[in-house]
């Protein structure tokens, strides 16, 4: 048996899911998933095509051309190296055709995209070799989206500095737009930006900044409206994102509301409260399924979530999924909460983040309210990026 602890947890993860192995393979960087699952993210990824067993038992097998033979050579693993497409064929055969089943980064139908990574055609040439073709979308939440106690806390760090800005945000807002003044989108972004150099943050692109009706945009540009000075009775979305500078930290990823006047409007209040009922109802059912050790699909959140708010009357005004998994990048590759623009079957396990942000966006204006909920190993639900929004920013 491997001694190397990577093989010993691959190899255990693929035991509990009752496969014989799991597949990874790469072309020219086709694959991000099995690079980054495999630590190969700062190599490059070559010209020829490399495929990686890792059986339940045994060694792992490492499947490389002639002219690249160090392509996995970071990886343990009996290597064995093809010249041409007969000689690759005869070494996946004899490697594949004892397993029943083998995972891969394939997604029935192709339903789950973030998972469909391999072509057609590699996957009608492993079925050829014997083995059942499984999806191994939760294989890679293992060892992909599940965060380390180091990036929990990191994220709890970026959390500080996103709900630190909102506070600024306000202010800023208040103070431009006194006695009938005004202040442009681009400056409250650049003001954010700047608050996040400062604390040593980055982002991978701009936050929103969204007065009516450019918030009825899910994802407004900002800047980009035929208005976009904020001024006396605009109402605002700011959706802000960051992490820290050092490497493998954590986003925080949040979307707040604000109103430009002491007293919030009715229309934008009665529409917001049924915003923050129904993601009150997905951290609840979260909570629920945790504490009774019941196993919960991304699917069934969005469900929960969406019922809300069509039951209310808004189901067309809701455009989106109900949240995403939150890693390294913004858009990570663990569960997200969707039964929208797809079916996302894969748990929501122990160690995983994500963001909970339904929205409402009707022809002149929209609303989102946006946390991120993080399960510990414990199955312990911790909501962060609080206190969480319950009503609408007054800005005065």
């Amino acid at each position: 048996m491997p001694s190397d602890s990577r093989v010993e947890a691959w190899q255990q993860a693929i035991a509990e899911a009752e496969l014989g192995g799991w597949l990874l393979y790469d072309f020219r960087g086709t694959n991000p998933l099995a690079r980054s699952v495999l630590d190969l993210t700062e190599r490059h990824p070559g010209s020829r095509r490399w495929f990686y067993l890792i059986p339940a038992e045994g060694e792992p097998l490492r499947i490389v051309h002639g002219i690249e033979t160090d392509a996995l050579s970071t990886l343990p693993g009996e290597l064995r190296i093809y010249r041409n497409w007969r000689e690759l064929h005869e070494i996946l055969k004899n490697a594949l055709s004892p397993l029943q089943s083998v995972a891969m980064e394939y997604a029935p139908y192709g339903n789950n995209p973030y998972v469909s990574r391999i072509d057609g055609g590699t996957l009608e040439l492993i079925r050829t070799m014997g083995p059942q073709i499984v999806s191994s979308g939760n294989l890679i939440q293992q060892f992909e989206a599940r965060l380390t106690a180091a990036q929990w806390q990191s994220h709890l760090q970026a959390t500080e500095v996103t709900t630190s800005a909102f506070e600024m945000c306000w202010k800023f807002i208040a103070e431009k737009t006194a006695n009938g003044g005004r202040v442009a989108e681009l400056d409250v972004r650049e003001r954010i930006l700047e608050h996040f150099e400062t604390r040593k943050m980055t982002t991978y692109s701009p936050p929103l900044v969204a007065r009516q009706p450019g918030n009825r945009l899910p994802h407004y540009e900002t800047g980009t409206g035929d208005d976009t000075e904020i001024r006396q009775g605009d109402l605002v979305m700011i959706d802000m994102w960051c992490k820290s500078e050092e490497a493998g930290s954590i986003y925080s990823d949040l979307t707040r509301m604000g109103y430009v006047g002491a007293e919030v409007p009715d229309q934008y209040a009665s529409v917001f409260e049924i915003v923050t009922r129904a993601r009150d109802t997905g951290v609840e059912l979260v909570k629920n399924r945790c504490a009774t050790g019941d196993l919960l699909a991304g699917w069934e959140v969005d469900a929960a979530v969406r019922e809300v708010i069509t039951s209310s009357g808004y189901g067309t005004y809701f455009l989106h999924r109900t949240g995403h998994s939150l890693g390294r990048e913004v858009h990570g590759n663990g569960a997200h909460l969707d039964d929208f623009e797809m079916r996302e079957e894969r748990l929501l396990l122990p160690g995983s983040l994500f963001t909970i942000e339904p929205g409402i966006y009707q022809d002149t204006f929209g609303l989102r309210s946006e946390i991120n909920v993080f399960i510990d190993e414990n199955c312990q639900v911790h909501v962060t990026g609080g206190p969480v929004q319950t009503a609408i920013q007054p800005i005065v």
